[in-house]
């Protein structure tokens, strides 16, 4: 058993691969709690699409790939926050125009690649490929993802929950969201390389919605969060290695799975009789 267990890593492309799931996971995870609380999984899906653009330019002039589209993302972040900062546009209009049009763009351009197969790693993720100085880059975003979220999550708190309050102490909530939406763009792009534009949304919110089934507290469904994304990259390492099949694709139904499990419980422990007076 420990042998099977071990057999995947003897591999440096694996131990790779694993360092980028539970790097990307934890990232995912983190930041994937507020987007679940303040109902932005539309946001997540938009910009993990609109990276798009920003990727073909960058291959069509031979720059980085990673650097368009981390460009591309922020771009779109702050302009969502810009279109929405007043009250004639709602959020998710102002997503929707920049999903579309940014998307539209990529699509545009990348009917002018000769190849579309040397695209399809950013399309559909290759974990299995990720480089030393993606692995740098990926650590290199998680920790600053991370200690940002550290720095402000009394003010993420409060802002999520209840954001009146925190306008009423005195909590910028649009400078706040501003943050929060470039954090966004920087986790998204980070986690394209290890499961691709197409699954990253579900990395973002599937882990952190399985968890707000079992937990109404911040720290504690931010912590199953992360152990489910990082399990769930841990199972589609070893599904791509033994079965051959996709690892982002794997690693997304594996998210799947435990949010189906945290659903279960959740419907049990309802419809159990409440002993917590006893």
């Amino acid at each position: 058993m420990i042998e099977w267990l071990m057999a995947p890593f003897q591999y440096s492309f694996m131990q790779t691969a694993l360092l980028a799931a539970v790097l990307t996971g934890v990232a995912c995870a983190s930041i994937g709690v507020y987007v679940v609380l303040r109902r932005m999984a539309f946001i997540g899906d938009a910009l993990a699409h609109t990276v798009l653009p920003g990727v073909v330019i960058a291959y069509l002039n031979s720059w980085s790939l990673f650097g368009g589209a981390l460009i591309a993302g922020v771009i779109t972040a702050l302009g969502i926050g810009w279109l929405s900062r007043r009250e004639e546009i709602r959020e998710d209009t102002a997503i929707g125009v920049m999903f579309t049009g940014m998307f539209a763009l990529g699509i545009l351009l990348i009917s002018t690649v000769r190849s579309f197969r040397d695209l399809t790693h950013i399309l559909f993720g290759n974990i299995l490929g990720v480089t030393t100085s993606d692995l740098g880059l990926i650590a290199l975003i998680t920790m600053a993802v991370l200690v940002l979220l550290a720095l402000f999550h009394k003010e993420l708190e409060l802002t999520s929950f209840d954001p009146i309050h925190a306008e009423v102490m005195g909590l910028k909530a649009s400078r706040l969201r501003y943050l929060l939406l470039v954090l966004l763009a920087f986790t998204v792009v980070s986690s394209i390389q290890v499961v691709g534009v197409v699954m990253t949304s579900a990395l973002l919110v599937t882990p952190a919605a399985a968890a707000s089934l079992l937990t109404n507290r911040l720290r504690p469904m931010m912590g199953l969060a992360v152990f489910f994304a990082v399990t769930s990259g841990v199972i589609g390492l070893y599904a791509s290695f033994y079965a051959d099949v996709s690892s982002g694709a794997a690693i997304v139904l594996a998210c799947t799975g435990f949010f189906a499990l945290a659903w279960i419980i959740n419907v049990i422990r309802r419809r159990s009789p409440d002993t917590s007076e006893e």
